[in-house]
């Protein structure tokens, strides 16, 4: 198995640490206009089975150059781009996933569907840990019902050990942690799909100690593209972001000031995007360069089975690799993206064409994959 997988960033190289690591992996290209930053855990392989190739994504034929020696391409780059790489990919007969993240974009992507199923490869968006992982889940929930009532999905990244006042720390980007507070959030009520406002519908739950109370609030993004497809089928479904109690009733008033805003202002003759401002002045006091994080995640569906009340609920509480340095979003969210390679190649997705991992992806060998690799889900059924 040959990949190529693009962005050298954290999640990038999660993914490519973990491929290296599979027995039949024979070659992974890691890709990235910057190579300055990959971290340690992946010097092992260096000049071996690992190869750093720079890549600037713009340059179009240089990328299809690098995806035609390529038996899959997995893609970390900012969503962006997943289109034409999807494309490029597809032109070139070569398996492709991504961690998405943007529904605008896996509906263009959908466009490829067509031309990816005649030449028998597959294109599968959205393949993180939300979207990705929670998609999967929500999905094997529903099919196990005969009629679905509910769909609730929670995850958040954060700190082990938080800090006031956000008790929040930098466990990916926070130009997109903000884009999710801004954006409204598609859900189903009454088995229609409409928006509500991100940061909204507050409710607390609880997770085993030492996470202990959370509170969850609606953020967009996080299922993609489920709303849409389980229309008509399923009465309620949303998603919802965690974090530690009081994080919502600080950052709502800093949204509403404007803080949060992508339209430049004048400031003394020189135009600024208030976020752009906000995140140079927050991210050094957010970046915990020795810090601890944990991913949490409750996926609960309920419904009717043979007629009587049934539910299913899949539970995850993921920390920080201490001996690889590798943090929990990186574990949840490299790795998925990784397993999804896998699965494509070995021929546990057989599905020609574009589709979302709910669509796509067995839930029973993902799970068991994640497993193996000390990302243990648990589940209930009633």
């Amino acid at each position: 198995m040959r990949f190529l997988v693009i962005g050298a960033g954290k999640q990038g190289s999660a993914c490519a640490f973990d491929l290296l690591q599979q027995p039949k992996t024979r070659r992974v290209v890691l890709a990235d206009r910057d190579l300055e930053q990959v971290p340690a855990f992946l010097d092992p392989w260096k000049g071996g089975a690992l190869e750093l190739e720079r890549l600037d994504l713009k340059d179009e034929k240089a990328l299809a150059q690098a995806i035609g020696r390529a038996d899959a391409v997995l893609s970390a780059a900012p969503y962006y781009f997943n289109y034409d790489i999807a494309r490029l990919a597809v032109a070139a007969g070569v398996h492709f996933a991504d961690l998405g993240g943007n529904t605008d974009i896996v509906v263009k992507q959908k466009t490829l569907h067509t031309e990816a199923s005649r030449r028998g490869i597959s294109v599968v968006p959205d393949c993180g840990l939300a979207p990705g992982m929670v998609n999967i889940l929500a999905a094997e929930g529903i099919r196990r019902l005969d009629e679905t009532e509910s769909v609730k999905i929670m995850v958040g990244g954060l700190p082990q050990q938080p800090e006031p006042p956000l008790n929040y720390m930098v466990v990916y980007s926070l130009e997109g942690a903000f884009d999710y507070y801004t954006t409204p959030s598609w859900v189903l009520r009454e088995g229609k799909r409409t928006q509500v406002d991100a940061l909204s519908e507050i409710e607390h739950v609880v997770f085993p100690d030492p996470v202990g109370k959370l509170e969850a609030f609606h953020t967009g993004g996080g299922i993609s593209t489920l709303p849409f497809t389980w229309e008509g089928k399923v009465r309620t479904m949303e998603y919802k972001t965690l974090r530690y109690p009081g994080h919502v009733a600080i950052m709502r008033p800093i949204r509403e000031l404007g803080l949060l805003a992508t339209e430049p202002v004048d400031v003394n003759g020189t135009k600024v995007r208030p976020r752009d401002a906000f995140i140079a002045i927050v991210s050094p006091k957010l970046t915990k360069p020795h810090g601890r994080d944990l991913v949490a995640l409750r996926v609960e569906v309920k419904g009717k089975k043979d007629g009587r009340n049934a539910s299913s609920r899949w539970q995850m509480v993921d920390r920080y690799d201490e001996q690889h340095d590798v943090t929990a979003m990186m574990r949840t969210t490299g790795y998925s993206l990784a397993i999804t390679g896998l699965l494509l190649l070995d021929g546990r997705i057989a599905a020609p064409g574009v589709h979302t991992p709910d669509a796509c992806v067995p839930a029973a060998p993902y799970i068991e994959e994640l497993a193996r690799r000390g990302v243990v889900i648990e589940e209930t059924r009633l």
